[in-house]
């Protein structure tokens, strides 16, 4: 059967996707929330990617590590619409496959410093991931959570100002070691799979190898 003109006009899929979760626009630079985001920016500085609009409403970025061509996308819904730039992504390109689909989000049940590969499994109260369950009729993708710690003792039931605060000048540098960190795991993921990374940077403490890559 030949194909159809549309299908012939489309892009090959990448080889994997980094999609790295937040809220768009300035008052939400550097929170909590965006810590997603940071890495994906991370990466594309890491791989000279440049971000464009990718298919749906988000930025898309080519990135390559050895020999895996893949991408790196911010949505620029807001983070209870990221399913719907998910859908898009994944429909705009014909993939690719969910098992190589990487969701990058904060986590509050995770300490500052602390970060959890997962080859996939419910929102955790997550909202950003609840959307994109429920866009893709999936929960078998895997995901990267990172850690920002619940709210400290005196105020526990401020969670959303807690995410949508920006982090303490005296988290900084800690921050700055989560997307690193991060930025090596995604490494390791894309070259060498979900277990792999898993066992190297579950346990605390645990990173391995340099972010290394090129833009495609």
């Amino acid at each position: 059967m030949p194909r159809r003109s549309s299908d012939a006009a489309r892009p090959a899929a990448p080889e994997f996707l980094v999609l790295g979760l937040g809220n768009p626009g300035d008052r939400y630079r550097g929170t909590r929330h965006n810590l997603g985001f940071r890495v994906a920016d991370a990466l594309a500085r890491a791989t000279g990617a440049r971000f464009r609009e990718g298919p749906g409403p988000s930025l898309v970025g080519a990135i390559r590590f050895g020999p895996s061509e893949g991408a790196v996308a911010k949505p620029l819904t807001w983070m209870n619409r990221s399913g719907v730039a998910s859908r898009a992504l994944v429909d705009g390109w014909g993939g690719p496959p969910l098992d190589r689909l990487l969701v990058v989000a904060d986590d509050l049940d995770l300490p500052l410093g602390r970060i959890r590969f997962r080859p996939g499994g419910g929102d955790g109260g997550h909202n950003g991931l609840r959307s994109i369950i429920a866009e893709l009729a999936s929960r078998d993708f895997p995901r990267l959570r990172l850690g920002i710690g619940r709210p400290s003792a005196d105020r526990p039931d401020d969670v959303i100002d807690h995410v949508l605060d920006p982090f303490l000048p005296e988290e900084a540098e800690a921050v700055e070691e989560v997307v690193e960190r991060a930025c090596r795991g995604v490494r390791v993921f894309v070259l060498e799979g979900i277990l792999a990374a898993m066992n190297a940077f579950n346990a605390p403490g645990g990173g391995g190898g340099g972010p290394e890559g090129r833009s495609a």
